[in-house]
């Protein structure tokens, strides 16, 4: 028998927070997330997506023991489609039926016609469930599930809706000819690409806000940032944010493109097992300021849609990319994931390929009519 419960109290919260790390405790390749940040990630009070959503987060127990958990959540400025997400389950299909028909049954009584997932929490956030490249373990931000889940999910009468791709490629140690050839005429023609000035932050913050809504807005799902949650991800990924590894390209002294690499948190705390006590704190600082990463990861990139089209729109992500490239190498860092690609992103994925080849990870959203 399989017992569904609603999370309801923080310690709830921190059972629902560390079931993954035991269910994917024997995958070599799982990194256990810093529980001060899901805490922090799953937060009303920390994170601005609770502003205009409901949210329930719900967990299956059978013999007293948690042996699964699920999301559901209604983003009021999406008509009809409710989302879910934070999926994690045992191997058997009786646990993901339970699961999803109490996900489902609230989703319906919000009035959701259409159900899409996983999000965790939004589009804006971790997506997707991972479909190829179980055998290496996820950069920051991205998920890692076992291999069964797609199956699972499946079972429940979800289809894919859309695939999206991460792309491994090696940081460039010189800017090949043309590529500079290519910079200094764009450079001659009034583009400046430069890094992020901290003491003009807010000004900045904004141009990427705007720069992304712009460059996204016709994006399948795409749903809007605002300066509130550019602020709460800033803020909780501050102690990573390098000035020269945020790149911003100005057209004519206007911003016209950016592009923000971080370096791989999840290489700095895979053995912390998610957290930070008692040694973790050192550890991790260290890891960052000292030692630093190998690898790292470009989650927000974006050219304004008036250049999308035009032959200086296809320069000027080349020339962020070259840059973060060519500054990750500086700090150590030899490899560079560009993720998440939408699979009909055919510009961004010219781009990649071109850079990386294929992608080496594909992650699946499905979608179900209620």
């Amino acid at each position: 028998m399989i017992e569904i419960r609603t999370v309801s109290s923080p310690k709830d919260l921190d059972a629902f927070i560390a079931l993954p790390n035991r269910i994917q405790k024997s995958d070599l390749a799982y990194i256990a997330p810093l529980a001060m940040e899901r805490r922090e990630a799953l937060s009303p009070k920390h994170n601005p997506f609770f502003r205009h959503s409901d949210v329930r987060f719900l967990t299956a127990w059978r013999d007293g023991r948690m042996v699964g958990r699920i999301s559901a959540q209604v983003d009021r400025r999406v008509q009809g489609t409710g989302h879910f997400g934070l999926l994690s389950a045992e191997n058997d299909p009786a646990i993901f039926t339970a699961l999803f028909r109490a996900a489902e049954d609230w989703l319906r009584a919000m009035g959701r016609t259409h159900v899409l997932g996983p999000f965790d929490l939004s589009i804006n956030e971790e997506i997707g469930t991972l479909v190829d490249g179980f055998d290496t373990p996820p950069m920051l931000l991205m998920p890692h599930n076992p291999r069964w889940q797609p199956s699972r999910i499946e079972e429940q009468g979800y289809a894919k809706a859309k695939d999206v791709y991460a792309y491994l490629f090696n940081a460039p140690t010189d800017t090949p000819a043309w590529a500079e050839r290519l910079v200094g005429r764009q450079a001659r023609r009034g583009v400046v690409l430069r890094q992020l000035e901290w003491k003009r932050y807010d000004e900045e913050l904004a141009a990427i806000v705007s720069i992304f809504n712009d460059a996204w807005s016709e994006n399948w799902n795409f749903l809007p940032l605002d300066n509130l949650d550019l602020e709460a991800l800033a803020k909780s990924l501050k102690p990573l944010i390098r000035s020269e590894l945020v790149q911003i390209v100005e057209v004519d002294g206007k911003a016209a493109g950016f592009g923000v690499c971080l370096p791989n948190l999840n290489e700095a705390i895979r053995d912390l097992d998610g957290s930070l006590l008692p040694l973790g704190w050192a550890k991790l600082l260290w890891r960052l300021k000292v030692t630093g990463t190998k690898t790292s990861r470009v989650p927000l990139m974006g050219v304004r849609k008036r250049y999308a089209r035009t032959p200086l729109g296809g320069v000027l992500p080349l020339m962020i990319m070259n840059a973060l490239g060519r500054e990750s190498v500086k700090l150590g860092m030899d490899r560079i994931e560009m993720s998440w690609v939408l699979e009909d992103n055919r510009a961004m994925r010219h781009l990649c390929e071109t850079m990386a080849g294929p992608p080496y990870k594909s992650y699946r959203v499905y979608e179900k009519s209620l």
